[in-house]
């Protein structure tokens, strides 16, 4: 897979943005903006746990027979007028999408807020063959126009600020009075839809991405909260959904389970302002809709997740609540991760795209809190899935000598609980002395890497092992 990623460089990464003060006062919107709301939400539907059992098991059982829904999927939407396109890779699908852009002769393509299109690197593509594609949401305008990617899957420009925004449309939008006023953030939400309308009416075809895909109906189903996924797809003579398989469902009864828990666990909102369900192009009945309804099925390396350690990955529904709750997204934010998928669910699917020896540093980037896992809607245990990529990195000799050796140390001694016991109570004593006065280290050799950023504490007393011991013994039997 031919992918631009920085994701090697996430040490780098991180320094880099541990000291951008403007990001870092940014980064404390993702807690004031989705912690709290999520609880609210979540605290006020009593059946919300029950929920996330039912999407769980929903999910699993659509991935252990994938194959049969794939099939049923594709019968539906051809049976109503439309066509189902399968994509190996990135390479397939952008092939698949710039060909039928040129069959309709399209210019200007609009879109929807699409990861999968983000991962295929679709808008350099389309744009390499003369055709100007306009993302639709704000967010996702926002970062087109700043040529970056999303910093996060649901709110893809939470790293920036209203002044940075107004820059960016003063330096783009020059046919608009210069000496506008755009101080407040509906000055910008205004600008930026009157420039979209344009856009929409001119487009000739328009991409969305899928929420989930319905087997039982043929149906796409896609959740905003600005209207501009269903102006992308009902306005253009051409609508081509972009999805990857593992966002099929069997029926719209399971769908409507899981819309329950994806946007209180998104957003904290009950629904999505917009929730729309598309089935084939628009019949001689409709009052609106595309003439020509495609969807392009895209593996890009899920089959292989299929039967792995990792197929529980698969069950992700794009909520973002794993990063809005992580500790360590919260310190360095999205651009860090280096490439489409950041945060915990980063963590794990990234390197199962793009290879461990790309995206290794991911899986390490984690304080193992489970905050991620405890609110996950689909119950995703992503702290064992990153150790997972963490065995996989070490196996492969992919993890630094240093820690290697280190760990294989502290093997050695593990293995041998006396011995354990004898060294870890004589490096107590030492340590201990060796610190009396001042209480701490500023600086330990082999222990850099803490010390660095913070002071190693002086060892008071027994070692755990000792006392842990001692209070049993004081138990009664």
């Amino acid at each position: 897979m031919n992918v631009h990623t920085t994701s090697p460089q996430f040490k780098r990464n991180a320094a880099r943005a541990l000291a951008d003060t403007q990001l870092q006062k940014a980064l404390g919107n993702v807690k004031q903006g989705f912690i709290d709301k999520r609880a609210k939400a979540a605290a006020k539907l009593p059946e919300f746990e029950a929920l996330r059992d039912s999407a769980r098991d929903i999910k699993n059982h659509t991935l252990e027979n994938l194959d049969l829904y794939l099939e049923a999927y594709e019968a539906k939407v051809t049976a109503s007028g439309g066509h189902v396109h399968f994509a190996r890779n990135a390479e397939d699908a952008r092939d698949i999408i710039l060909s039928l852009c040129r069959e309709a002769g399209a210019k200007t393509v609009t879109k929807g807020k699409s990861m999968i299109a983000e991962e295929i690197e679709i808008n350099d593509h389309l744009e390499k063959n003369g055709i100007t594609p306009v993302e639709t949401d704000l967010g996702e305008y926002i970062i087109q126009l700043r040529h970056e990617l999303p910093s996060h899957i649901i709110a893809p420009a939470v790293h920036l600020n209203a002044t940075q925004v107004e820059q960016d449309f003063r330096r783009v939008h020059k046919n608009l009075d210069p000496n506008r006023d755009l101080s407040q953030p509906v000055q910008l939400l205004s600008e930026a839809r009157s420039v979209l309308r344009e856009r929409f009416l001119a487009a000739d075809v328009g991409i969305t991405g899928a929420n989930f895909l319905v087997a039982e109906t043929g149906t796409s189903v896609i959740v905003t909260n600005e209207g501009n996924g269903d102006l992308t797809q009902i306005l253009p003579k051409t609508h081509i959904v972009l999805a990857s398989i593992e966002k099929l469902v069997p029926t719209l009864e399971d769908v409507s389970q899981i819309l329950r828990v994806l946007a209180r666990s998104a957003t904290g909102q009950d629904m999505s302002v917009y929730t729309t369900f598309s089935t084939g192009p628009r019949r001689a009945s409709d009052a609106d809709g595309p003439e020509n309804y495609h969807v392009v099925l895209i593996d890009n390396g899920r089959s292989a997740m299929l039967g792995s350690d990792f197929q529980e990955m698969l069950r992700c529904i794009r909520c973002g609540a794993c990063m809005n709750h992580c500790p360590v997204y919260h310190a360095v934010g999205g651009h860090a991760y280096g490439w489409v998928y950041p945060g915990p669910m980063g963590a794990v699917l990234t390197p199962a795209l793009i290879g461990v020896d790309k995206a290794g540093h991911l899986p390490n980037a984690t304080t193992f809190c489970g905050r991620c896992e405890s609110v996950c809607p689909v119950r995703i245990p992503l702290p064992k899935l990153m150790r997972h990529w963490r065995e996989r990195e070490f196996e492969r000799h992919l993890a630094p000598a240093t820690f290697r050796s280190g760990l294989a140390f502290w093997s050695f001694f593990a293995k041998r609980p006396a011995l354990y016991r004898l060294a870890t109570r004589a490096a107590m004593v030492t340590l201990g002395f060796a610190g009396r006065h001042r209480g701490r280290f500023k600086w330990l050799p082999l222990a850099k890497g803490w010390t660095k950023y913070r002071d190693f504490p002086a060892p008071e007393g027994e070692t755990f092992q000792a006392r842990w011991k001692r209070e049993r013994s004081r138990r009664p039997a």
